[in-house]
């Protein structure tokens, strides 16, 4: 036994096989027991170990081998070492996760699996294309969208007050296409179009991507592709139609002659100004068939096939488009495409030359209405829908849109007749060189509702009046600003009051030239270091006045200083509140008080109507329902109201505006009380007589009226001193009498209200430079009793007895040709009366110097941003929803 363990011995030295000499290699022994012929194991001599480990790899290959084949036969189970069986392995038609391979690489596709994943893949694709070509046709005839409807708006009474559209599209012949526009189109929208099969992969493509991200869905499509559109499918953005127009595109080249194909693109494509088809368009932009386009004019037009909204110099109804916005977009893309058109030989150099020049086009023409204000009224109910309901230019002018309005029929003639009358009456355009470019605009509304019943935009856009100057900014308003200087001294008091609210009857230094002090008692200096002094017109003094008088008489003084008493910053918050869009406030500086900001006549006669529901402030309106394809829009419920202002103030604001009508020293008395009912109002003029307002209302209507002179061609605002053959026109002159003349039917039939009496306010503060009133014995027991004997007698000792004997003499000489209902025999100071003393109407034919009672803007000096007193023109303002936004300059 001891003999079979020992090990064997060992070569010292050297190696136990050499290779032979005939370079044959030895053959090696094996590494394990051998058996001899009589079946006992044989122990061979031990190798190396290396040798050992090839031996043993060697043989478990050949086991595992012979395991797999007995399994593949035999279909028995394979023993493992230690007797259990192994299981095993299934082959699967797609090895994946793949089972020869460990960890990461078990799950990463070989290159046969990708590969046959792609070619499967592609047929998928192939399938579906076939598929889907073979399912869709080429429709038999246009859809809808191609036999365009009209948008229909209706008067309040539901009947109809005009259309949008009807007879805006005109199909035409290839023949009557110019070449120049159809090089122009091509050269902008497809220039591979005489060539392709219709479609555009990559930018079918790119826009498949666009869509699925949200984003915008423009610029993948070929003109062949606008063909089916326009003509065949809608305009929904979605994948299911983009599919069909490729595949009808694809369809359409191969049945259609190109020429067919840009035909009907022309004549379906979208142009702006409610143009459908190029002949439309050829006369809205050029008044011109379409056969008769220049190459310039075809360039244009094909640049507006852009986006008629942000690319028509006239403006569009965006924020974004603006006619200066516009405009300079408009003439980029004219220039790129006369460049493109040249690059591909379309023109040659010399008429790129001759072309360069952008062709302006003609002002927008009238859409169909049975009124002069019927563009005007459409135009502002168009915006309002916008803004409710977010729809863009292209979806609501597509058309289908039956849109209720406000707007009542028989006040708007009413209002229309008012204005016309005063034009015959007052203005010879023809004889006189300062009749020239006056304009008007009106807006009525309803207290306590804000619906908006009548608007005046102009003499109408067939007479080449575009711009609504009911809801256009850049008129300043002048004195009808005051009502909000005194509503926030009652609201917020002053500096002296402690922040009590103060009354009427406190009073103020209604000097001419007066210095104007900040609140700590230092004079407010100009640009110049200069203290600045206000004037009043015709530089007159009027002495100590209280708030009401000097509100009766349009004194400039006191109010510039109570707005710097107050803080100016208080008095555009009573403003806003009462309804006041903030975009058309004027910087904050002494002349704030008197007007400088540009609200539109809507937005002035709803502030006004907030005083008359007693400070319930409700916002415009002027829809109140929307249906499209026979359903009703949501959000065109009335706005809701809301208390804005104290009600004893807004009362209080209403007293002190009767007043200006009742008094005869009023600005409004010469013309206002022949409404002949309870009333209130103010009038407005701005320096150099650039504009005159009058802002009037009954608990029922609330009116602001608005005059001033503008040359369209030149947007400046120019002096109305000489029209009419007046020296001057002021608020309460013709602006005054188109009111009367528009009220009084108006309202005919309508029960006679008077106003809610206000709770007196008899907090007295007077202004800095006035002396306190020298108490009562009675107020050195207590403060108590000292208020109550002090202020109640002095309102009727202060106001009525002062202003009546003023009145008398005041008045007599006043009668003019504009003087409705003045009495001859009636006095009134020569030489007419200026700032507090506007009587605006009452000496025509004697107005040297009568104005407003104000200078709004007149400030010998006067610095912080003051404006010119509306030295902004309105021209090229499309103003908007009820009063802006106005052009960039003016915010």
């Amino acid at each position: 036994m001891s003999e079979h363990r020992r090990k064997p011995p060992q070569s010292r030295g050297r190696r136990a096989a050499q290779p032979s000499s005939s370079g044959r290699r030895a053959a090696a022994a094996p590494s394990g027991p051998t058996t001899s012929t009589h079946g006992v194991p044989e122990q061979r001599p031990h190798a190396s170990r290396a040798e050992a480990r090839r031996a043993a790899q060697r043989s478990g290959s050949r086991r595992r081998a012979q395991t797999a084949t007995a399994a593949g036969a035999g279909g028995a189970a394979v023993m493992s070492g230690r007797g259990r069986a192994a299981p095993v392995a299934k082959k699967r038609f797609i090895d994946y996760p793949r089972s020869d391979k460990d960890g990461v690489r078990r799950w990463l596709p070989s290159f046969k699996q990708i590969a046959g994943l792609c070619v499967t893949g592609l047929g998928l694709l192939v399938g579906l294309f076939a598929v889907g070509y073979l399912m869709v046709q080429v429709p038999s005839e246009a859809n809808a969208a191609a036999q365009q409807q009209n948008n229909v708006y209706y008067w309040s009474d539901n009947t109809v007050l005009g259309r949008e559209g009807e007879t805006n599209r005109q199909n035409i012949q290839f023949a009557d296409i110019p070449k120049s526009m159809q090089e122009a189109v091509v050269a902008a929208e497809n220039e591979t179009f005489w060539t392709d099969s219709g479609v555009d992969p990559r930018g079918i493509a790119r826009a498949v991507v666009n869509m699925a991200k949200g984003g915008d869905t423009q610029g993948g499509s070929t003109i062949t592709q606008q063909f089916v559109k326009n003509n065949f499918l809608t305009q929904d953005q979605t994948l299911t139609r983009k599919f069909k127009e490729l595949f009808i595109a694809i369809k359409a080249d191969t049945k259609m002659e190109k020429e067919e194909i840009l035909q009907g693109y022309l004549n379906t494509a979208y142009y702006g100004r409610n143009a459908y088809g190029l002949q439309a368009a050829a006369q809205a932009y050029y008044g011109k068939n379409a056969v008769d386009l220049e190459p310039d004019e075809s360039a244009f037009l094909a640049t507006v096939l852009k986006g008629p909204d942000l690319y028509d110099p006239a403006g569009g109804l965006s924020d974004a488009a603006t006619p200066e916005a516009n405009t300079e977009r408009a003439k980029e893309r004219y220039a790129w495409i006369l460049e493109r058109q040249l690059d591909l030989k379309m023109l040659s150099k010399e008429e790129y030359a001759e072309y360069r020049d952008f062709p302006d086009p003609q002002d927008p023409k009238p859409v169909t209405g049975d009124s002069a204000q019927a563009s005007y009224m459409m135009e502002t109910a168009k915006r309002y829908v916008m803004a409710k309901t977010g729809l863009t230019r292209d979806d609501f002018e597509r058309g289908g849109f039956q849109i209720y309005t406000t707007f009542d029929k028989k006040k708007t003639g009413q209002l229309e007749k008012a204005v016309k009358s005063a034009r015959e009456k007052h203005l010879k355009p023809e004889e006189r060189e300062k009749d020239r470019f006056v304009q008007f605009g009106a807006a009525s509304v309803k207290p306590n509702d804000g619906a908006i019943v009548a608007i005046y935009g102009g003499e109408g856009v067939e007479k080449g009046h575009y711009n609504n100057n009911a809801d256009t900014s850049g008129i300043q308003v002048g004195s009808t600003w005051k009502p909000f200087v005194l509503a926030a001294a009652m609201e917020y008091g002053t500096h002296r009051s402690d922040g009590q609210g103060i009354s009427p009857k406190s009073e103020y230094d209604g000097d001419n030239a007066v210095v104007i002090r900040n609140q700590d008692g230092t004079p407010y200096l100009t640009d110049e270091n200069e203290p600045f002094r206000q004037v009043n017109e015709a530089d007159k003094d009027y002495g100590v006045v209280t708030l009401r008088e000097a509100m009766e008489r349009s004194v400039n003084t006191p109010f510039v200083q109570l707005g710097m008493d107050v803080g100016m910053e208080k008095v555009r918050d009573v403003a806003s509140a009462a309804g006041i869009s903030d975009h058309s406030f004027d910087a904050i500086n002494p002349s704030f008080a008197l007007g400088t900001s540009t609200p539109s006549a809507i937005r002035m006669a709803d502030s006004y109507a907030t005083f008359a529901a007693s400070g319930v402030q409700t916002e415009p309106y002027s829809v109140t329902k929307v249906v499209h394809k026979g359903v009703e829009e949501e959000g065109f419920e009335k706005p809701k109201k809301e208390q804005a202002l104290d009600a004893n103030v807004a009362n209080t604001i209403t007293d002190v505006l009767k007043g200006v009508i009742e008094k005869q020293h009023g600005t409004g008395y010469a013309n206002a009380r022949d409404l002949g009912r309870p009333a209130a109002g103010k009038t407005g003029t701005t320096d150099d007589n650039k504009s005159a307002w009058w802002v009037g209302y009954t608990p029922q209507l609330s009116t602001a009226v608005t005059m001033f002179r503008e040359d369209p061609k030149n947007p400046q605002l120019l002096s109305m001193k000489g029209t009419g053959n007046l020296p001057s026109i002021h608020g309460g002159d013709i602006p005054t009498r188109v009111w009367v003349d528009f009220m009084k039917p108006a309202l005919e039939g309508v029960d006679v209200e008077d106003f809610p009496k206000p709770t007196p306010i008899d907090n007295v503060v007077n202004g800095g430079n006035v002396p306190e009133p020298e108490p009562e014995p009675t107020e050195e027991p207590s403060e108590e009793p000292s208020e109550e004997p002090s202020e109640e007698p002095s309102e009727e000792p202060s106001e009525e007895p002062s202003e009546e004997p003023s009145e008398e003499p005041s008045d007599e000489p006043s009668c003019g040709p504009l003087d409705w209902g003045c009495d001859d025999s009636s006095g009134q100071d020569p030489g007419g009366q200026n700032g507090g003393g506007e009587t605006d109407g009452q000496t025509d034919g004697q107005t040297d110097g009568q104005t407003d009672g104000q200078t709004d803007g007149q400030t010998d000096g006067q610095s912080g941003g003051d404006s010119d007193g509306g030295s902004q023109g309105n021209g090229g303002d499309s103003g908007g929803l009820f009063g802006g936004p106005g052009r960039p300059e003016d915010e």
